[in-house]
């Protein structure tokens, strides 16, 4: 048995207040002000494994590139099907012997991360190190009891960018937000799963069950890459730089276990409350039979599914060897707050305890800080189109912690996004994107222009409305669209309904052997397109954690994989080609206005207003389209 207390993992509660609601708002404006980030905040600095190749994964990894003669020391498989992504992970877990860092946006308190998260907490308890660094914008109710990780021993946890406010309360938390809105809008949305320095999974997909087709109401489509081989280093070295960060807070500076118990216990109380009324009202309601450490909100169904799925056969999966390059964002990208840091004003250099390095990692002479240097994302994406030594963002020396967030916006000339739009400068033949929001800004619209005079085709494939997750997004998107198709761009919308071919369009390895995985088990839920991808001129594919958007571009820290590779391109292509006609709407300009043209085969008319979706949300549309910054979209 572990000895931590287990993650939790009930429902948030939903809360009835007995106040007033100005009363209640205006006690939590006033704790909303009071309230602030630590100070003299303790952070150990730790980094990545120094000898991968001494661990199994590392021999692993060498041995399957000699037996394949391979002239690139790195190799790489898509995971698309959620069986493929899952178990992808699982894998990593079991094989790990030294060390998993694990990077996320969020991490949802379900069955896909309970059974994730408690193989991850047996891997401490045989020994590896474990390191967990999550975004702290989701860390609220249920999804809060992940943070119990970082009182497992031999697992150490940090929250990037915390956002201040009670976080069992929804309305504290929401002022919290207005009172430091332009600090909070800006969030860590890197994704990346590593073992041992060795092997890592990065892309699109966050941990929970609507990433692994395991949510009853709706489920993502979405891309992983499985990397093997130095390139793996690059990632880490990306993840050193951000856990290192003064911005990453140790998760006992923000909230204590009894805290946490506390919270728990209240979501508990709630549920049974909820129950009770609902059976008082004449509704009926299944006993509660979970598990003790599982919510009312996860079904048993749902649990087999996830417990169903086997690890990776690392040994026979597929890997496309080939070069590539790290695009990854700065941490500075997210300004910090100094003084509430800890750190000493003026730009001296802030209070960073060093412990002794773990047995299993070796502390370079610098501090990893924020990167920084000529390799910027786009230095790489340039060394790598012209088929220079492979260069990545993270290659550049270590920088120390003692340069402060000004200094450290003032040096980050550009970001992945940045890269991006260089990559599309580069492009001759063919432009292919993935991007679930997609709100272009003037970079882009000009980059597309540009494409379109050099004779390039560009096709682009997002959210419609109805697949939309967050349909102000599609707001922006959705003005924008007269410009691009004036332009020549080809737009395309996922059918939320039939997502048919586009569910294991990406996949060359570790598919499910059917599309069903997605949407299948759960009948008619709803398929949300969140697969981020660029595909150039057939050769250079991008995956990772980016949306084409200025969001993505402006606020939100990105890191993504670029690789360099035909086969990958021309396979990937392939089955995306194929994907548009079967499973996306085509949206046209005519004399009379935008059209949607019906997937081919699927027996639907065509639209003219947008597809699948209800009257109100057309009519939201309508009406905050036109008020919505895109930079806040």
């Amino acid at each position: 048995m572990l000895s931590s207390p287990p993650l939790s993992l009930t429902p948030p509660q939903s809360t009835r207040p007995g106040w007033p609601l100005w009363v209640v708002l205006l006690v939590a404006m006033a704790l909303a002000g009071c309230a602030g980030l630590p100070k003299e905040v303790d952070r150990p600095v730790s980094v990545a494994l120094a000898a991968p190749g001494d661990t199994p994964l590392g021999q692993l990894v060498a041995a399957r590139r000699a037996a394949e003669g391979a002239r690139h020391a790195s190799g790489f498989a898509l995971l698309s099907g959620p069986q493929a992504a899952y178990s992808s992970r699982l894998a990593l877990v079991d094989s790990a012997q030294k060390t998993l860092d694990l990077q996320y946006y969020a991490i949802h308190a379900d069955a896909s991360s309970e059974r994730l998260l408690l193989s991850v907490m047996a891997a401490a308890q045989r020994g590896v190190r474990v390191r967990v660094l999550l975004d702290d914008f989701h860390s609220t109710g249920r999804d809060a009891q992940v943070m119990r990780l970082a009182f497992v021993p031999n697992i150490e946890m940090r929250m990037f960018n915390p956002v201040t406010g009670a976080r069992g309360s929804p309305i504290g938390r929401m002022l919290s937000l207005l009172g430091d809105f332009s600090r909070v809008q800006q969030r860590m949305h890197n994704k990346l799963f590593i073992a041992d320095n060795a092997m890592a999974v990065t892309g699109g997909r966050n941990l929970g069950d609507a990433y692994f087709g395991n949510a009853d109401s709706g489920n993502f489509v979405d891309l992983d890459v499985l990397a093997a081989g130095p390139i793996v280093q690059d990632l880490s070295r990306s993840f050193d730089s951000y856990w290192n960060n003064e911005r990453a807070y140790p998760v006992q500076s923000l909230i204590t276990q009894s805290e946490l118990d506390h919270l728990r216990d209240s979501i508990r109380v709630a549920d049974e409350g909820r129950r009770r009324r609902v059976a008082g009202q004449g509704g009926t309601t299944a006993p509660d039979r979970s598990p003790p450490d599982m919510g009312p909100g996860t079904t048993a169904a749902q649990r087999a599914r996830i417990w169903n799925y086997e690890p990776m056969d690392l040994e026979r999966t597929p890997f496309v060897w080939a070069a590539a390059a790290v695009l990854v964002d700065q941490p500075a990208k997210i300004p910090a707050d100094s003084a509430a840091a800890g750190s000493v004003p003026n730009g001296a250099a802030p209070a960073v305890s060093r412990a002794p390095p773990s047995p299993a990692a070796s502390t370079p002479a610098g501090v990893p800080g924020d990167l920084s240097g000529p390799n910027s994302p786009k230095a790489a994406a340039a060394a790598l189109v012209s088929g220079s030594r492979k260069v990545a963002a993270a290659d550049s020396p270590p920088s120390s912690l003692s340069r402060t967030g000004t200094e450290a916006n003032e040096a980050q000339t550009d970001t992945v996004v940045d890269g991006l739009l260089q990559l599309m400068g580069q492009a001759r033949r063919d432009l292919l994107i993935i991007s679930p929001y997609f709100v272009p800004g003037p970079d882009m619209e000009a980059a597309f222009a540009a494409a379109r005079a050099r004779g390039v085709r560009v096709r682009v494939l997002t959210n419609s409305l109805a697949s939309n997750d967050a349909p102000i997004a599609h707001a922006g998107y959705a003005r924008h669209r007269p410009q691009l198709l004036a332009m020549g761009v080809e737009l395309y919308e996922m059918h939320s309904e039939l997502p048919g071919v586009l569910l294991g369009a990406l996949g060359v390895s570790g598919s499910m052997g059917n599309s069903a995985g997605v949407v299948g088990s759960q009948g008619g839920s709803r398929a949300m397109l969140h697969t981020k991808l660029l595909i150039v001129d057939g050769r250079l594919l991008a995956v990772g954690s980016m949306n084409l958007d200025m969001r993505s571009q402006r606020q939100n820290t990105e890191v993504a994989l670029l690789i360099r590779s035909t086969e990958l391109s021309r396979r990937a292509t392939t089955q995306i080609d194929a994907a548009l006609k079967e499973s996306a709407w085509q949206v046209q300009a005519t004399d009379q206005g935008l059209r949607w043209r019906a997937p081919e085969g699927s027996g639907l008319p065509d639209a003219t207003t947008e597809p699948d979706a209800s009257a109100p949300l057309r009519l939201m549309l309508q009406l905050l389209g036109p008020l919505a910054p895109d930079h806040l979209l």
